[in-house]
């Protein structure tokens, strides 16, 4: 009697022990076959079923604005609970406002931070932010999570001082830069005994995991007592550029705005990979307003995969902006296309141009390809610039890779009449595609003030929209009777006015420049061949030429005189002391007063500061070029 009581007993606990058990966020696998397909992967998520569980770690005020270190709940894992930390600002006028403010998810890069900056501005601007720390990591006054705070998070070192609570995959690994266990390798969607499912499979991938916890920030938002959940948007760069592509596919999502990522992860050897967690397979189900912000030659989201992506989306509501020479950063008036799209569609205060209408004409009388430009002459325009190069390369090779970030943007001079701009393109071969796009650069009534990429502070004036790239292969030129008219020139830099155009800075307030002409140019120098220009500067200074990682330092005196400086191979040393061998494979050239040179990979050798901070007015620059025997 006993007995069968005790076995009642038993029974009675695992039935109620089973009551309490949670249930997993995602279905097992059917038969142990992984998910195939967009529809498969995302089967049985509802982003807002389970409960958030918001936890409050900290919380201050700033400049009106109220700003928490929250942790709320992604989901269930293996039997173990995941939660993810985040950052969240809101203003502090919505809590008395009878208006609720619209929302924003922002999703920071690899190897970066959750950054309160983020939230401050964009909550002085009127919305209400929440900056999520996928990868553990969080800068905020107070709350600093650097890599070693989330080791000491790893390794429940409670009783040390710098001990920090933060984000929590439980029995995933979610974490990149480094990632919580050694082996893995954050993109892969293989098996290991810290992922979901035991064959390959999507759901495995960091990329799948962050983006379902980017969804659930979207539920975080709806909570908010002050958040209107119909003003939902969502935005990141870089490896966040990518997630916010991937979260855009929730309909709760109203306006996105991915930069320099989202749009050209299509290349993986992995077919699994390429059919679920590729960018195309996403952005086939992004149907809300998306602006695209794409450095011409950045690494991770290229410019060649644009047209593309602008195929693949449902939403007719889309915008790109991409500037010329940039990779993976950018400057105000490219950043600020972010704000500015979300003050469109949701607070409907600010109206974006339309895209410029661009017509690229082949056949010519001289055989030079003509390019028009027709702007929306609704706002006021600042410039329209032309830019194209012959260095396209649409692949994702590692030849590809080193082609994205130095390829060089001829400045087509444009001329105006009756509103429709017109530049010549003189090419230098039949050999390569051309590529070519417009920017138009418009005024800003007032300034706008944000977060950049890396969350620096910028204010913009103005705002640049760009016409969509557009690209013609060897055989289409040759069909055309296209010309080759572009001769190669001992003359890299003339610096007659708009010289700048076809050279680029991060930090425009500074005259240092940089400049990918030499990777173009077709004019090979033999060894003893040399670099001449003349210099003017006020006061006693030295000028850094920089060619990739190798600097020359020159000497330069003060007064009214322009100085002639002539600099062979021998002139360009890198940290380790050594010379260039030849003047081929260069690809940037760039003049400062300062630079460092870093050892590189295995390298075992300290950083070395040449040159030193300029003094006076900024120098003036004429006849760059090379110097035969």
């Amino acid at each position: 009697m006993r007995e069968v009581s005790t076995i009642c007993c038993l029974i009675l606990f695992w039935s109620v022990g089973s009551l309490h058990a949670e249930e997993e966020t995602l279905p097992p696998l059917k038969d142990g076959i992984a998910p195939a397909n967009f529809e498969e992967m995302w089967a049985g998520f509802d982003p807002k079923a389970e409960p958030l569980e918001v936890e409050t770690l900290h919380e201050w005020e700033e400049e009106d604005v109220i700003l928490r270190i929250v942790r709320f709940r992604i989901g269930i894992f293996k039997g173990q609970k995941a939660k993810l930390a985040a950052v969240y600002g809101l203003p502090k006028s919505s809590k008395q406002s009878a208006e609720k403010t619209p929302g924003l998810v922002q999703i920071h890069g690899g190897g970066q931070y959750a950054d309160y900056k983020a939230c401050l501005l964009n909550a002085k601007r009127g919305y209400a932010t929440v900056s999520i720390a996928w990868a553990g990591r969080i800068s905020a006054p107070g709350y600093s999570v650097t890599p070693k705070e989330v080791q000491l998070f790893w390794d429940n070192k409670t009783d040390d001082p710098a001990y920090r609570v933060t984000t929590d995959w439980g029995a995933l690994d979610g974490y990149h830069a480094p990632g919580r266990n050694s082996g893995n390798v954050f993109p892969s969607a293989k098996a290991a005994e810290w992922t979901l499912d035991s064959v390959e499979s999507p759901r495995n991938s960091g990329w799948f995991l962050c983006a379902l916890a980017a969804r659930r920030a979207l539920t975080f938002l709806e909570h908010q007592p002050e958040v209107d959940s119909e003003r939902l948007g969502i935005y990141g760069h870089s490896m966040g550029g990518k997630l916010t592509v991937m979260a855009a596919v929730d309909s709760r999502v109203k306006a996105a705005a991915p930069s320099c990522g989202g749009i050209s992860d299509r290349y993986n050897e992995s077919e699994l990979f390429n059919s679920t967690i590729g960018d195309d397979v996403s952005l086939k189900h992004v149907g809300c307003p998306i602006v695209f912000l794409s450095p011409a030659n950045d690494f991770h989201g290229r410019i060649g995969d644009l047209p593309d992506s602008i195929e693949e989306i449902q939403s007719n509501e889309w915008r790109v902006t991409c500037s010329p020479h940039h990779n993976h950063q950018d400057t105000a008036e490219y950043e600020v296309a972010t704000l500015l799209w979300f003050d469109q569609h949701l607070k409907h205060s600010f109206e974006f141009p339309q895209t410029p209408e661009t017509t690229l004409k082949l056949k010519t009388t001289d055989g030079v390809p003509v390019f028009k430009v027709r702007h929306d002459s609704a706002k006021s325009i600042r410039s329209v610039d032309i830019y194209y190069t012959q260095h396209g390369n649409p692949t994702g090779t590692l030849e590809g890779h080193i082609n994205s970030m130095h390829r060089f943007w001829h400045h087509a001079d444009a001329v105006e009449t009756n509103g429709e701009w017109k530049a010549k393109l003189p090419i230098a071969s039949l050999d390569h595609p051309l590529w070519v796009y417009a920017n138009v650069n418009y005024e800003l009534e007032k300034p706008v003030t944000g977060a950049g990429y890396y969350y620096g502070q910028y204010t913009s004036n103005s705002y640049n929209l760009s016409s969509l790239l557009k690209q013609v292969s060897p055989v289409e030129l040759a069909a055309a009777n296209v010309k080759s008219t572009l001769k190669p020139s001992p003359m890299i830099e003339s610096f007659n006015e708009g010289w700048e155009k076809e050279w680029f800075t991060y930090r425009p307030k500074e005259w240092a420049r940089s400049t990918h002409k030499l990777y173009q140019s077709d004019f090979q120098p033999p060894r003893e061949a040399k670099i001449e220009l003349e210099v003017l500067t006020e006061q006693q200074n030295e000028l850094v030429i920089l060619i990739d990682d190798h600097a020359a330092v020159v000497e330069l005196s003060s007064g009214s005189n322009w100085q002639k400086v002539s600099l062979s191979l021998d002139h360009f040393k890198n940290v380790a002391g050594e010379s260039f061998p030849d003047w081929n494979d260069l690809k940037r050239l760039k003049l400062s007063p300062v630079e460092y040179l870093r050892p590189g990979r295995g390298q075992v050798l300290e950083t070395k500061v040449v040159g030193k901070n300029w003094r006076g007015k900024d120098p003036q620059f004429r006849n760059m070029k090379w110097v035969l025997p």
